[in-house]
């Protein structure tokens, strides 16, 4: 796809209430301005009001601006979510469903392995089964769905950030 086919714009309400609802799930969202470019997906970058202002006036398209934080989609029952990346719980002031990990668990995570309830240092489950990962210094990790029937395997890794340099290219 080259770029001509990206649409670059200003989340909609709609957009933002999904990013909203999904931010609501852990804490309160403290960003409020997100861009959306629209291509294959629909891709959710933070943006800087000021900055975003200086790019509606550019007359080429920017390469690429913000942070990116999670991309709009269809589930399988056809109903449009926003499925956050990892850097998305840096503008969300996350106040439950977190767990904050030892330093070994910490390493196993970002290794891309599940953790034990053992090296699980503290942790707060309220309704969805996702989890923001913490190391003991309030570093975001990842995220992680909780197995609480499982000791061995209490917290499934979905995605950390060690991922990017784990990948194949």
């Amino acid at each position: 796809m080259n770029t001509e086919e990206l649409r670059y714009r200003r989340a909609s309400s709609w957009e933002y209430d999904l990013i909203l609802r999904e931010a609501e799930k852990y804490g309160e969202l403290r960003h409020h301005t997100f861009a959306v470019v629209e291509g294959k997906f629909r891709d959710v970058y933070a943006v800087n009001e000021s900055v975003w202002a200086e790019i509606e006036a550019l007359k080429m398209k920017p390469y690429s601006y913000g942070t990116f934080v999670g991309t709009i989609k269809v589930d399988k029952n056809l109903v449009e979510k926003f499925y956050p990346n990892v850097e998305f719980f840096y503008f969300v002031d996350v106040q439950k469903n977190y767990a904050i990990l030892s330093p070994k668990a910490g390493f196993l995570f970002t290794t891309g392995k599940d953790v034990p309830r053992s090296g699980v240092r503290r942790y707060n489950w309220q309704g969805t089964k996702k989890l923001v990962v913490y190391d003991e210094n309030g570093v975001v990790l990842g995220i992680g769905r909780i197995n609480p029937d499982s000791r061995r395997k209490f917290i499934l890794n979905v995605t950390d950030v060690g991922e990017f340099i784990r990948r194949k290219r």
